[in-house]
């Protein structure tokens, strides 16, 4: 498999198109092909290019509902608790974050929990748009169970990612991460690629640690991040994200043909409203200079989480997207077909 490169409104611009066909309104369209097409844009092609054609399958499988919209059903102060009617997962994920937003403008802190709602691709989408409106964005997701708990030998977790975004003038700082040591997304993508992951990513089906994607996949059995942390993690933020939406916890999930129907949490403060020092920018590049400034091993460099992606956007949008070529043909090739 090779690359290419497209130009970014081209990525933007195919999507759209495309989902016009899938019966998606004009201003729905525009918003998920852009979505879609940020991911790509920031490096994570795994759930953006690469993630397109599974998101039209789900569509034609009728497990996403393009013209379902998120419902509120309870508003409490800076609190509010939305069903998703299983509409597609990143708009409902954009506008529960455009919420939480909305309301820590307004509160100084603002909390939207989402239930019935569909695979929110990237997650880190959101936390840029926290950042981008000048608030520190928290939020996270359950999934079907593809993680055993600690010394298991069966999927009874979910990978549940996690972003966490800070706003600072100077870049800012934006962590997206699985629980798994690597994403699903990530793993079919060295799969696809004939490649082996660079680090044990989960278990054999003997318990033994494997860097073999395919196998990891068959078995759903993926490596969590720091071994029981990481799996204990999984197991609260599924707790709260299920409890406070009064959504589908993983085991329920679980018990369905495919992942859907899933929770979800959005979690946005807003510095002015809270009265924070006007130094708080000072501080904040004070922690960053401090890491920055550690020795490293080796030609080692150390990176704060979303620096090397602001790098990646701005090369991105001069020279083009990294697309694989076949993935990219292939999409070039979809259409509707939803009365086929």
């Amino acid at each position: 498999m090779s690359d290419l490169r497209i130009p970014y409104q081209t990525l933007i611009d195919t999507f759209r198109e495309i989902l016009l066909e899938y019966a998606f309104t004009a201003d729905r369209a525009e918003l998920c092909a852009t979505l879609f097409a940020k991911a790509s844009l920031d490096g994570v092609a795994s759930h953006g290019l690469n993630r397109f054609p599974f998101f039209l399958n789900y569509i034609q499988e009728g497990y996403i509902d393009v013209n379902a919209e998120p419902e509120c059903t309870d508003s409490i102060g800076s609190f509010e608790r939305w069903d998703g009617n299983l509409g597609p997962g990143n708009l409902n994920a954009h506008h529960c974050m455009g919420r939480a937003i909305e309301l820590a403008k307004e509160y100084g802190m603002g909390c939207v929990a989402l239930k019935n709602t569909n695979h929110w691709m990237r997650g880190g989408n959101f936390g840029w748009q926290a950042v981008d409106e000048g608030c520190i964005g928290i939020c996270f997701t359950n999934t079907k169970p593809n993680m055993p708990a600690w010394g298991g030998s069966e999927p009874v977790l979910g990978n549940n990612p996690v972003v966490i975004a800070v706003p600072r003038k100077n870049g800012p700082v934006v962590i997206d991460m699985a629980l798994a040591q690597f994403s699903y997304g990530k793993m079919h993508s060295y799969k696809n690629r004939g490649e082996q992951l660079p680090f044990d990513g989960g278990f054999d089906e003997n318990g033994s640690l494997t860097k073999d994607p395919g196998e990891i996949i068959e078995k759903e059995l993926a490596l969590p991040i720091g071994l029981w942390k990481g799996a204990g993690l999984s197991l609260v933020l599924d707790m709260v994200a299920s409890v406070l939406s009064n959504g589908n916890a993983t085991h329920d999930i679980g018990q369905m043909e495919e992942e859907h129907a899933i929770s979800q949490l959005f979690l946005c403060f807003y510095p002015p409203k809270l009265g924070t020092s006007p130094f708080s920018d000072k501080k904040l590049d004070a922690i960053i200079d401090n890491l920055k400034a550690s020795s490293v091993f080796g030609d080692s460099d150390v990176r704060y989480p979303g620096e090397a992606t602001l790098a990646r956007r701005r090369e991105n949008l001069e020279h083009g997207v990294p697309v694989d070529k076949d993935t990219w043909e292939h999409v070039l090739t979809l259409g509707p077909k939803l009365n086929s």
